[in-house]
């Protein structure tokens, strides 16, 4: 192309002859002459045409292509899958020659879709409190001195486009009820329609055109806060865009700057902080002179109030192990030992799990979340097991549960099972947390422990104190008991007394 430039400069500017180009640059005059006569900027040189192996299957091959466009995407043939079905109709060629066919029949039917203007779009526009958009996304994060693999919820108001990410360990119902109620009460209110994509914690099912299998706990979540939910056509993120940008906007503006945290609720309280800052310095995309916070503070009112709190959980059904343990996700909590052996539900919530029986709460724990290569952790609560150690006092001294005493708890075993029949009397002083306080009770503990006499009697009495009891009543003796003669004081016996001893 340079070679070009220059015949065309030597001849047409500075008049020098065709011998003399062709004695300067070794080309023909011919190839000189026509390169001057067509009068193009640039060479161009015929297209060779080669013929290949894979030349007598290119329509099977098209075929094959063009059907996996209309499946769905993992009902779809693999190019291997192609490639042996070719070679089983006596295609001898290799298999990058096939991947390279399917590649340029893909770039192909791009550019026929950009031709068609199927990659042209509409510019929409929200009316304030109309309409959020929320996604799922994939970030990492340093929490405890490790990194840890984060799916964090992003929601992002249409109007006003101010944000709002939350992180979690897991993508699950309950987490994204837990993540729509942290964000309106953020925003200050629930909009009138929420747009998704087709995410299995909301769709059960993909069908014809925009209706949806929506999942039941969903739906209810949609009830309870009273707006709209819209899912988009599948692969289509176009249809919600602004979280779309979102999502790619903080991985360069908030990851990065995110500092180590100790726990994931002090990430999520940062995050939180991060976003509203981040509303007061970032301008709006249409209205270039006001920041996202002056927007959204206008478009508040329009938000309709947050209502109670969705009870967002995820029921399941277990049946409690003989050592009074449900499993749950690879870990194990306790229960009451009397629901021992007996089927409960379990309700799953993003940061604790209930216990529910007989249909009462029976207990509750922090929920843990552990990763795929950890294995499972266990969960006591001691006063779980208190009615079995009545019974087996022995157990005491190597229960599991009890490892988890207070420190108050601790000294005072130590000290009773250093003699006899000490078990037995440490269960009774434990037990007295299922009537009494159990900070007073631990509390008695304590003083009997100062006063170095660690026994049960004298643990009632000082818990008596603390607690203020009233004397107890007199009690009236029933008419068959009273007496006939009423006793006189008479202290001359006591002299009579004396003097026959003195006497003797």
């Amino acid at each position: 192309m340079a070679l070009l430039s220059v015949i065309r400069r030597w001849h047409l500017r500075d008049k020098i002859s065709i011998r003399e180009i062709a004695r300067r640059t070794k080309l023909s005059r011919n190839t000189i002459t026509k390169y001057l006569a067509s009068g193009d900027l640039s060479p161009r040189y015929p297209i060779r045409k080669r013929s290949s192996q894979l030349d007598p299957y290119a329509a099977h091959l098209s075929r094959w292509l063009r059907a996996n466009q209309q499946v769905p995407r993992k009902q779809r043939h693999t190019i291997r899958w192609m490639y042996q079905a070719l070679a089983a109709q006596g295609y001898v060629g290799s298999y990058g020659r096939v991947a390279a066919f399917a590649r340029a029949w893909r770039q192909a039917e791009q550019e026929r879709s950009r031709t068609a203007g199927r990659d042209t779009f509409v510019p929409l526009a929200f009316a304030p409190g109309e309409a959020f958009q929320f996604d799922w996304s994939e970030d990492s994060a340093r929490i405890g001195g490790e990194r840890v693999k984060l799916q964090v919820a992003q929601f992002k108001l249409c109007h006003s486009r101010a944000f709002l990410l939350r992180a979690y360990l897991l993508q699950t119902h309950e987490m994204l009820f837990d993540a729509h109620l942290h964000a309106f009460t953020v925003f200050g209110g629930v909009p009138r329609r929420g747009i998704y994509d087709n995410m299995k914690t909301a769709v059960d099912k993909v069908r014809r055109g925009k209706v949806r299998d929506v999942n039941p706990r969903f739906a209810a979540m949609v009830s309870h806060y009273l707006f709209e939910a819209e899912f988009c056509n599948p692969a289509s993120g176009w249809e919600k865009g602004q979280i779309e940008k979102n999502v790619q906007d903080a991985r360069h503006r908030l990851w990065p700057a995110a500092p180590p945290m100790p726990t994931l609720e002090a990430l999520n309280d940062w995050l939180q902080e991060r976003c509203i800052a981040l509303w007061e310095t970032q301008l709006h995309p249409e209205w270039r002179d006001r920041t996202l916070a002056e927007v959204w503070r206008d478009e508040q009112p329009q938000l309709m109030p947050v209502p109670t709190p969705f009870d967002g959980f995820v029921e399941q059904t277990k049946r409690v192990t003989p050592t009074c343990l449900v499993h749950v996700d690879r870990n194990r909590y306790s229960v009451p030992a009397s629901f021992a052996n007996r089927p409960i539900s379990v309700r799953l919530y993003a940061d604790r799990v209930v216990m529910a029986a007989e249909g009462q709460r029976i207990a509750e724990h922090p929920r843990l979340i552990i990763r795929a290569h950890d294995g499972g952790r266990t969960i006591y609560d001691w006063r779980h097991y208190l009615s079995v150690v009545q019974r087996k006092p022995g157990a005491l001294r190597n229960g599991a549960p009890f490892t988890q005493l207070p420190e108050g708890f601790r000294k005072l075993q130590t000290a009773l099972l250093a003699r006899p029949g000490g078990d037995r009397e440490m269960v009774e002083i434990l037990s007295l947390v299922l009537q009494y306080d159990e900070q007073a009770v631990l509390a008695a503990v304590e003083l009997a422990l100062e006063a170095k006499a660690p026994s049960k009697p004298h643990i009632l009495n000082l818990l008596g104190r603390l607690l203020g009891e009233a004397p107890p009543a007199p009690v009236s003796a029933p008419p068959g008991l009273a007496l006939q003669t009423e006793p006189v004081a008479n202290v001359a016996r006591y002299d009579h007394l004396r003097k026959s001893r003195h006497v003797a």
